[in-house]
């Protein structure tokens, strides 16, 4: 199809998004942010976290030099953390390694924390105009409906084809216009589920609408079977405050505040809270337990009440907080941990306390 290009662009100045905020300059911090929060994400999900973060942190010199702890706070809810460490890891070395200056090809973008090939191009062609191809989800969709690709596209032989041909695609011309055209059909009518074929730009050409597969097509990722994994939190109350625990900077809601969790050897949760922390609890209470789907499996979480009366003698490792009920709107949680807070927090359930977390 020769003409692809000038098709898509054509529709994308009359029927694409044109008002986004991230939209209508090349300052390519703001592109960089608006493509990491993207990734995995709606874009009316995006829109009040990007708003948020760009008045904290209104260019990379001030995200370099923030705490990361601030950092994952601001995105605490949007979900996938590793997005948010990658991005404070690679203001700092845009700081340290480039001198302030973010990089101006695809291939040094590609070099930062958290950042591959498709996400590198297109900050590289919105910011800097650079003639490179994006292969993102809403992409391979358009790609492999219009042109018939078979094949589910995370395989590697199904990717190169697919990389091949957005590169063949390119325009000579317009390629920043082009590649928001090409995330603008997949977001608005290439959808995954009711797409609006009869207003597609392809509609005559579309290898899956002639054919009758456009539910087939791209193809599913192979099914397998999502594990299922048991855990038990302990919400330690004392005062109208809840004992936090910051969870080590890798791994799951690496870096973000969380309730402790109980191993699975412990059998008693007051013993096991006298001898991790020093505490002295009342027996526990089962709170309603609540799951959590995460990419690879799903989390069955049993939350265990304690209330303590004292804290003397609290062993801690400078990892632990307390934060009273109430104040956690602002803190970096994990979204199960949020959803428990709410909760107890409920007014009149216990006293919310003071408004700002209370180190041990």
């Amino acid at each position: 199809m020769s003409d692809f290009s000038t098709r898509l662009i054509a529709w994308q100045r009359e029927h694409g998004r044109h008002d986004l905020p991230w939209q209508g300059g090349h300052d390519p911090y703001r592109i960089w942010l608006s493509e990491i929060m993207l990734q995995q994400t709606r874009v009316e999900t995006v829109i009040p976290y990007y708003e948020r973060f760009l008045a904290r942190f209104p260019d990379v010199a001030a995200l370099a030099a923030a705490p990361v702890e601030d950092v994952m706070a601001l995105w605490s809810g949007l979900g996938y953390y590793a997005r948010a460490r990658n991005l404070h890891r690679a203001a700092r070395v845009i700081m340290d390694e480039h001198g302030g200056a973010f990089p101006h090809s695809a291939t040094a973008i590609a070099g930062l924390p958290g950042i591959g090939r498709s996400t590198a191009a297109a900050i590289a062609a919105f910011a800097w105009g650079e003639r490179v191809a994006i292969l993102d989800g809403n992409v391979k969709r358009v790609l492999c409906r219009v042109f018939g690709i078979e094949g589910f596209p995370g395989e590697k032989a199904v990717v190169a084809r697919l990389w091949a041909l957005a590169e063949s695609l390119l325009p000579e011309r317009g390629i920043g216009r082009y590649i928001q055209a090409q995330m603008d059909l997949g977001a608005t009518l290439c959808t995954r589920a009711r797409p609006a074929c009869a207003r597609c730009p392809f509609h005559d050409d579309c290898v899956a609408r002639r054919e009758g597969r456009v539910a087939e097509l791209p193809a599913a990722r192979p099914k397998k079977v999502v594990p299922r994994r048991g855990a038990r939190c302990a919400v330690i109350l004392h005062q109208g405050a809840v004992l936090l625990e910051r969870r080590p900077p890798a791994g799951i809601w690496g870096g973000l505040l969380a309730l402790p969790e109980l191993p699975a050897e412990a059998e008693d949760a007051q013993a096991w809270s006298a001898q991790r922390f020093g505490l002295a609890t009342a027996a526990p209470q089962p709170l309603a337990p609540l799951t959590h789907a995460f990419t690879h499996f799903v989390l069955e979480l049993q939350p265990l009440l304690l209330h303590t009366h004292s804290i003397h003698g609290l062993a801690d490792d400078g990892a632990l907080c307390w934060l009273p009920l109430g104040a956690h709107a602002e803190a970096a949680l994990p979204t199960p941990v949020r959803r428990i807070l709410d909760e107890l927090a409920r007014p009149g359930l216990f006293d919310a306390g003071t408004a700002a977390p209370r180190s041990i």
